[in-house]
């Protein structure tokens, strides 16, 4: 009996390993994901930031008296960038990216297909986060990424270890990101300062909670799918959409309130 005791305390000390090692996989592989999606939005923002503004006045937009249209001292506009800048198509490709996020959210795909749509997801947002580049300052940005890149790996190894259920916080937090994002639209007509700054302050704590949220959920999931290829190749292509929707979210919000402007 009691070899037969150890030999089913053997067999299910390998099983938890082979669940650790798979699980440890799944998550790795969410995490290159994401930091690939990450890095392709951020050369794809800064190779069309070179394309919508010039140093030189002969290669910027005019206008109607044919003198070069100055985004800031010493940098001008060119005709891509008045477009993508100055025009309502702006508001187009700010909400591009939103529209793949909906895809992504309702429709069924094949995990190809997922995978399609979340690299296409990608570039457009770093179309829409090319302007950063304009409004502040290339070391703010590189400054407040790594900030944010250090607190995203703090708060989801938090979310990855900690015994703490946190499944309660999901709801709330998403209720808040509603809230800010009415809060947003608002003040697009108010321009309200004091409105920006407390949006910026509730947004980098909710998504600062998210991170954390959803890092443990993708761990719960993992057991749900385990063992399903598709599957799993799915919940991995989710996961690093939610995984990255809060980096860039707290990126934004950390530029918007530390950030330094041209």
């Amino acid at each position: 009996m009691a070899q037969l005791d150890r030999r089913y305390a053997g067999n299910a000390t390998r099983e938890v390993g082979r669940m650790d090692e798979g699980l440890r996989s799944f998550m790795l592989g969410v995490y290159n994901y994401m930091a690939v999606a990450v890095a392709l939005s951020g050369v794809v923002a800064y190779m069309l930031y070179t394309q919508l503004v010039t140093t030189d006045p002969g290669m910027a937009a005019t206008s109607a008296s044919g003198a070069a249209l100055a985004l800031k001292s010493g940098m001008f506009v060119t005709p891509l960038g008045k477009m993508v800048l100055l025009s309502p198509l702006k508001w187009v490709l700010a909400l591009m990216p939103l529209a793949f996020v909906l895809f992504l959210s309702f429709a069924r795909t094949s995990a190809a297909t997922a995978q399609m749509v979340f690299w296409a997801f990608a570039v457009a947002m770093g179309v829409s986060l090319s302007s950063i580049f304009v409004i502040f300052k290339l070391g703010s940005i590189y400054q407040m990424f790594f900030i944010t890149a250090a607190a995203f790996a703090g708060l989801s190894l938090y979310g990855y270890t900690t015994k703490k259920d946190l499944s309660g916080w999901g709801s709330f937090l998403i209720m808040g990101v509603v809230g800010i994002i009415i809060a947003m639209i608002v003040n697009i007509f108010l321009q309200s300062s004091a409105l920006h700054f407390a949006i910026s302050v509730i947004g980098l704590l909710a998504f600062a909670g998210l991170t954390a949220y959803d890092t443990q959920r993708l761990k719960d999931e993992y057991f749900t799918v385990a063992g399903d290829g598709e599957a799993m190749k799915k919940a991995s292509i989710f996961g690093a959409l939610s995984l990255y929707l809060d980096f860039v979210n707290m990126f934004q919000f950390m530029l918007s309130l530390f950030g330094s402007q041209e």
